[in-house]
């Protein structure tokens, strides 16, 4: 166990999430990269429960996703079916991350947005854009800019489709699709690549 964990993450976090995964009898599976989502919890068939979570994420990342899956495992078995990100999940979630806020686990430049986010965690923390920049820290992939980087008006490359941005809203832009004219909503962090700038 120890020595698959210490690829991915913090190594001070390793005892703590090594209890963590016999405590709870966690089934993990570690997954290549998944444009939709950083982890998952499911009831799998034979009624087994099992956590997979994605290979690409940073160490600081890939602790607060596998912590986030394990807290969906407590809460079915704690209370059932409840809902997803609901008021059970967030206690089972802060309560299990708690131990993890520790600056030999998290820096200093992260521990501040994630004790933020902890007051009351959303399903996703690319929704806590501060939080998500300093996990990324700061930097988006090579090759792309994070959207509120580029300039009003620049055509900009998401997933095969092009796009124009377009005005902020509350937390997110506005931005057309090129191809059907319909407008989206991007959330300010997300990573996209720039094909003309205005």
């Amino acid at each position: 166990m120890k020595k698959t964990l210490i690829k991915y993450i913090p190594e001070e976090a390793i005892p703590l999430v090594e209890y963590l995964i016999i405590e709870h009898k966690i089934n993990l599976k570690i997954v290549s990269e998944r444009q939709t989502k950083h982890g998952d919890f499911r009831r799998l068939p034979n009624g087994h429960m099992q956590i997979t979570v994605n290979n690409n994420l940073n160490p600081y990342q890939f602790l607060l996703t596998l912590v986030h899956e394990i807290a969906h495992h407590v809460t079915y078995q704690k209370f059932g079916r409840v809902q997803p990100h609901g008021k059970e999940w967030k206690t089972v979630f802060q309560h299990l991350m708690l131990p993890f806020l520790q600056p030999e686990i998290y820096p200093k430049n992260i521990l501040p947005y994630l004790a933020n986010y902890l007051k009351n965690p959303k399903a996703s923390t690319d929704a806590d854009v501060n939080l998500s920049l300093a996990l990324r820290g700061g930097k988006s992939e090579d090759g792309k800019n994070f959207i509120f980087e580029i300039p009003n008006g620049s055509v900009f490359q998401f997933k095969e489709t092009l796009y124009k941005r377009g005005n902020k809203r509350r937390t997110r832009y506005e931005c057309l699709n090129l191809e059907n004219k319909r407008v989206y909503l991007f959330n300010q962090n997300a990573e996209v690549k720039l094909v003309v700038s205005k």
